[in-house]
């Protein structure tokens, strides 16, 4: 039972809080006070952090901004918008944000929901009545919040392979409900375009485009002037970055990356200046420069734990959260932190941070493939803050963690061709239309002796090379497979050659990668 000194002692710390101004609730007490002038000393300190993980990691340039008391504290550009050229990285200098559109979507969301629009427990199903689940008691069940929260049991990153095909948004979303599903609301698996069904509801139901919408909701009473989810506008900008990826050791400015089918999710471009605007209003409960522009409780369910996201290793680790469209997590000083990070391996990776309880966030955008160097730099000022001294090799714990991101896929990587490879059949054996629900159709094509494979709407053609028997080979490249990866296309043909069926490696991550020939 509780009663007698531990009522007396949780009386005192609350009492004494309010003594001196600060009248703390136990859930708000840190267990590590931060002193006068501390983040000041943080910020000072920056240039140095900056620039060793620069010069560890070869990323070329950098946007920083932090923010703190309602103030940007900082805003600084380091390195180059593109390698081989002399044009320097400004703090209006404009990236691709990827993930960390999933935090302004939520926030754009949580100005509908202030207005009454919409609700963060709205099914889906009263504004996109074409959206489909593969189970029918979820499609009708699944809520906005479900969707910003990664709770629905869609797979991981669900329809990320048809964009990558080329498929639009629309077609993308129309075919999740062929996606086998897990649990409904007890499993957490991360999707761009579950995300962006709940944005295309909230549009809906706003009467509008959300690009629009984002723009009438949060960009243009925030101050964000260099921001939008339009991919064309990135383009249109003069002092934008580009984005860089390592090929041979040199980052190379070698790939566009065009997210506009998943904008809500991946597809904002924003610059520090902008994005520490946004920090201001998250930290200020939806208010910037004295005035509300977001619900401050609608922001709050946000920014409130709504799904397990990291479940802990060991008994003694902290559990990661996720709310709505934001990262939730718990420092070792007691304190609360929101964040997200972002990542395209064409070449982008970026980081906010966010400490409520010190009034203060910082932000790093950069031109690079993810490598870690974004939130090395986060958690290093996180570290500054809280305890006056940046506490362990942040580098070395993140960048075998991104490391994943940039290695090739595939069971044959690395792997060499058979010697005495068993003979294939004849080219036109194989050739044909192949069907798959998901991906649509797959043409096998013959030329001379040599086969490809056709897919997507406006197709996407990869030579294919012999391995062995029914086994075939292609490289291919794209957001989800990075450079050096290797599809198997494994054959069944039944004797006649007439009937049979292709299992596409790199297609089959969910399931879905056998293709059927009639």
């Amino acid at each position: 039972m509780w009663g007698g000194p531990v009522v007396m002692a949780i009386a005192s710390v609350v009492m004494s809080s309010a003594a001196v101004g600060q009248p703390l609730s136990p859930a708000e007490t840190a267990g590590v006070p931060i002193p006068e002038g501390r983040v000041e000393m943080a910020v000072a300190a920056l240039d140095d952090v900056i620039g060793d993980v620069m010069a560890a990691t070869g990323v070329p340039g950098l946007a920083v901004a932090v923010v703190h008391e309602g103030r940007v504290v900082l805003a600084e550009g380091y390195g180059l918008r593109r390698i081989g050229e002399d044009a320097p990285v400004t703090p209006e200098t404009v990236f691709q944000i990827a993930s960390l559109s999933k935090s302004l979507a939520a926030s754009v969301v949580a100005g509908q929901v202030g207005e009454g629009v919409i609700a963060w427990d709205t099914p889906v199903a009263e504004h996109l009545p074409w959206f489909e689940l593969a189970d029918p008691w979820v499609t009708g069940a699944v809520t906005i919040g479900d969707l910003f929260a990664h709770r629905t049991g869609l797979p991981g990153h669900a329809g990320d392979d048809l964009e990558d095909l080329g498929f639009d948004r629309r077609t993308t979303l129309e075919r999740l409900r062929h996606l086998p599903l897990a649990a409904f609301r007890d499993d957490y698996a991360y999707t761009n375009f579950g995300l962006m069904a709940a944005a295309e509801a909230v549009a809906a139901a706003s009467g509008t485009q959300w690009e629009a919408l984002s723009e009438t909701v949060l960009y243009e009473p925030a101050g964000m002037t260099r921001t939008s989810s339009r991919h064309d506008d990135f383009l249109a900008r003069s002092n934008r970055a580009a984005g860089h990826v390592l090929v041979d050791g040199s980052y190379e400015a070698r790939f566009e990356r065009r997210p506009d089918a998943q904008t809500a999710a991946g597809g904002v471009n924003s610059t520090a200046i902008d994005m520490a605007r946004w920090m201001i209003m998250v930290l200020d409960d939806g208010s910037i420069d004295g005035t509300p522009i977001i619900d401050a409780e609608a922001l709050l369910a946000a920014t409130s734990p709504q799904a397990i996201s990291s479940p802990p290793r060991t008994v003694d680790a902290r559990a990661g959260f996720y709310g709505f469209g934001f990262g939730v997590g718990y420092q070792p000083s007691g304190r609360v932190v929101l964040s997200h990070s972002g990542a395209f391996a064409l070449g982008w990776a970026t980081h906010y941070s966010i400490i409520p309880s010190a009034d203060t966030g910082i932000v790093v955008l950069s031109n690079a493939a993810p490598v870690g160097a974004v939130e090395t730099i986060g958690a290093a000022f996180a570290d500054l803050v809280q305890f006056g001294e940046v506490t362990r090799d942040w580098l070395a714990g993140y960048q075998p963690m991104m490391a994943s991101i940039s290695e090739p896929i595939g069971s044959l990587v690395g792997t060499e061709p058979p010697v005495d490879p068993e003979p294939a059949r004849t080219a036109d054996a194989y050739a044909g239309t192949y069907d798959n629900a998901y991906f649509g159709p797959v043409e096998i094509g013959v030329e001379g002796d040599r086969l490809h494979l056709s897919i997507g709407p406006e197709p996407q053609v990869y030579p294919l090379r012999h391995w062995s028997g029914d086994r075939f080979v292609f490289d291919i490249q794209n957001e989800n497979a990075p450079i050096g990866t290797i599809s198997a296309v494994d054959f069944s043909l039944d004797e006649t050659e007439a009937m049979g069926s292709l299992r596409v490696e790199f297609f089959d991550r969910a399931g879905m990668g056998t293709f059927r020939r009639p």
